[in-house]
């Protein structure tokens, strides 16, 4: 049976973090609480979002074709209303926040979401 896990990538977000991995280097994302481009998740070169004790890193995700995991946080604040949460973060045209890595490409990173089962609840407890 599959690991329990808060964050999944559809097969085109992977690829676009492949792309943009090779472009820049590692990376890491921070899900947006509703500044700049509503809640969106957004990229960033690993380490150039500063966490600290009010982030929750809900996920270190592996993505073939990468070497180091990526990141995936969100605010504590945040992460309390969205605990019961199951993220998959997908890619779409458009223009999304400028201070995402993708926002160049003429795409944009976006999450989609279900509630987590009782049985994923009781395995990220």
């Amino acid at each position: 049976m599959a690991r329990a896990a808060r964050v999944d990538v559809t097969p085109a977000a992977a690829e676009m973090m492949r792309r943009l991995r090779g472009q820049h280097g590692p990376l890491m994302f921070h899900q947006s609480g509703g500044c700049c481009d509503g809640s969106s998740p957004m990229c960033y070169l690993e380490g150039e979002f500063r966490t600290g004790q009010s982030d929750v890193l809900l996920e270190s995700l592996r993505i073939e074709g990468v070497d180091e995991p990526i990141t995936f946080w969100m605010s504590s604040a945040q992460f309390e209303l969205w605990k019961h949460t199951h993220l998959t973060v997908d890619v779409v045209p458009g223009r999304g926040a400028g201070f995402s890595l993708e926002a160049p490409e003429g795409v944009r990173f976006l999450i989609r979401s279900r509630l987590l089962t009782e049985e994923e609840l009781a395995e990220l407890s």
